[in-house]
């Protein structure tokens, strides 16, 4: 059975739920993790989704970051937050486990901190929510099960993945030091889907709504699903539903997907 899973920064469900509708009729994955949703719980358009036959979990903030899971299969084992940050006001972590024919499949949602300006607390916050991150995939990868890790991490990987990379050089999102820890990250035996897929460089999945930059192609690749060895191991396809950036009042972030047999 192949198992369709994406990620998507909607930039606030409540002003994207349409068009998120209308894309998961198209796309039909299986699983959708959905980042920056900007609203509570109790303000989640969840009926939209559940008349299209998903489950939901949410973990809202009012007016910023926000992630949710949405699954055609229930959802257990929800976690928020992660363990080394229990104080973190912000939600930016929600994972689950879906049972997919008698096999457990873990899923996460993550909005990782952007970081800027990087002479500021917020990029000393944004690595140590990646220190943390990466001390919680240690525990999880010891479950020996399909593990994908979906969102927007606001880390540029490579030179490759953003347009003129000289002049991000000293951005929280391309900075040595994000791409280091992001590195630890991988190291720990994780697969970063699409670049497993496709190795070629230009291929975004953001373009900002300033100075034409979809227009320009002028983008970054910063939306990753990142699988555990036993889900690398199923990994069939990956792509990047760049169509999605010049639809009406879209958000500046497209879903990027992949399939698992």
């Amino acid at each position: 059975m192949t198992l369709k899973l994406a990620t998507w920064n909607v930039n606030s469900i409540r002003l994207r739920a349409e068009a998120a509708c209308a894309w998961l009729r198209d796309a039909a994955p299986d699983v959708l993790c959905l980042q920056e949703i900007k609203c509570q719980e109790s303000a989640f358009p969840g009926a939209v989704f559940e008349e299209l036959g998903y489950n939901l979990a949410v973990h809202g903030q009012k007016t910023f970051n926000g992630v949710a899971i949405l699954s055609k299969w229930p959802l257990s084992d929800i976690r928020i937050g992660l363990p080394a940050l229990a104080d973190d006001s912000q939600a930016r972590y929600i994972e689950a486990v879906i049972s997919l024919e008698g096999r457990a499949v873990r899923v996460a949602s993550i909005y990782l901190p952007n970081g800027n300006p990087p002479d500021t607390g917020k990029y000393a916050y944004k690595l140590e929510w990646m220190h943390a991150l990466t001390e919680h995939v240690d525990t999880l990868l010891t479950y020996e099960e399909p593990l994908i890790l979906a969102g927007d991490y606001n880390v540029i990987p490579e030179r490759g993945d953003v347009h003129n990379p000289d002049a991000w050089t000293g951005d929280a999102l391309f900075r040595a030091e994000t791409r280091q820890a992001y590195r630890k990250l991988l190291s720990r035996g994780l697969t970063d889907a699409f670049r497993a897929c496709d190795g070629r460089a230009g291929q975004y999945s953001f373009w900002d709504y300033q100075a034409g930059a979809w227009q320009k192609n002028h983008g970054l690749r910063i939306d990753h699903l990142l699988l555990s060895p036993e889900a690398a191991a199923r990994l069939h396809s990956c792509g990047i539903d760049k169509h999605m950036r010049g639809r009406e009042k879209p958000s500046d972030h497209v879903p990027v997907w992949a399939t698992l047999n």
